[in-house]
């Protein structure tokens, strides 16, 4: 994923639930959102979560659906750069499918920082 913070900006400490609190991915503010809680990640390169893929997200039977994963990699990787204190939009996001996600089984949604030129900002998930 390529973000641009040129939109956005940066700020020393960012306040996610003042800047989209009804975020589908995080926000509290959204009473069908998947509400999750992204924390640093045990090497410290990052950012993870745990999405619980209750049947609510169903693609193809038994399988999350396509489009829901895409949502939480891009969610995950703009808390990785919120716990940097960056805040910035997502500019463009490419997602190659390796594996499928089943419905019912817990699955840990990760990001980290790839590099960063200028305004620019590299992730990946």
């Amino acid at each position: 994923m390529t973000i641009d913070t040129r939109a956005a900006g940066s700020r020393d400490a960012v306040d996610r639930a003042r800047l989209h609190p009804r975020c589908v991915v995080c926000g509290d503010g959204q009473a069908h959102g998947l509400g999750l809680t992204f924390v640093p990640s045990a090497d410290g390169r990052g950012v993870e979560a745990v999405f619980d893929c209750r049947g609510r997200v169903e693609g193809y039977a038994g399988l999350v659906h396509g489009g829901v994963v895409s949502m939480l990699l891009d969610g995950a990787m703009a808390h990785c750069l919120f716990h940097r204190g960056i805040v910035a939009h997502t500019g463009e996001l490419t997602v190659r499918f390796r594996h499928e996600i089943l419905i019912g089984h817990p699955a840990r949604v990760r990001a980290w920082q790839e590099h960063s030129r200028g305004r620019v900002h590299v992730l990946g998930a």
